[in-house]
């Protein structure tokens, strides 16, 4: 229970906050799973499409700051690895 005006709408702007990032975070992880169906599928092309799409989510996330930039380089370059793989 908030106490004063400032710390109720403080606790307002967080729920809304958190409720937008949930969505967010929860596109990424469905995004990057189809990504890493793809690969274990050996479909170079659609993990191809799949990449560009989880590297665009990674990237807005990173922007809002729902996830560390550093987190979503680091994800997309163990994906990129993943799709390198691929086909070799």
């Amino acid at each position: 229970m908030a106490n004063s005006l400032s710390s109720a709408k403080r606790q307002r702007q967080n729920e809304t906050r958190r409720a937008s990032n949930r969505v967010r975070k929860s596109k990424l992880k469905t995004q990057m799973r189809k990504f890493t169906d793809a690969a274990h599928d050996s479909d170079r092309e659609r993990a191809a499409k799949e990449f560009a799409l989880t590297s665009k989510l990674l990237d807005q996330a990173a922007a809002k700051n729902t996830i560390h930039r550093n987190a979503a380089a680091r994800n997309k370059s163990r994906l990129a690895k993943q799709l390198n793989k691929i086909g070799k």
